[in-house]
């Protein structure tokens, strides 16, 4: 998946796809985590929002599954 690279003290990069809605998440340390059955509307507000780290605890992290991939 491409990701591109955000402004964050712990996310390097996201990537979103929208056909199976999966949001991917590269941390500045390295791992990756992709969310599953993320609507856009939630990958839009992670994009938009001042602080990527507290959008992504408050509004996602805990709303969906998902998997560590690296």
């Amino acid at each position: 998946m491409e990701r591109v690279s955000v402004v964050s003290t712990n996310v390097r990069s996201v990537g979103y796809d929208k056909s199976s809605s999966i949001l991917e998440i590269e941390f500045k340390s390295g791992s990756i985590y992709q969310y599953f059955a993320v609507p856009e509307k939630e990958y839009q507000g992670l994009m938009n929002a001042v602080s990527k780290g507290r959008y992504l605890n408050q509004n996602i992290k805990d709303s969906y599954r998902y998997i560590q991939v690296n």
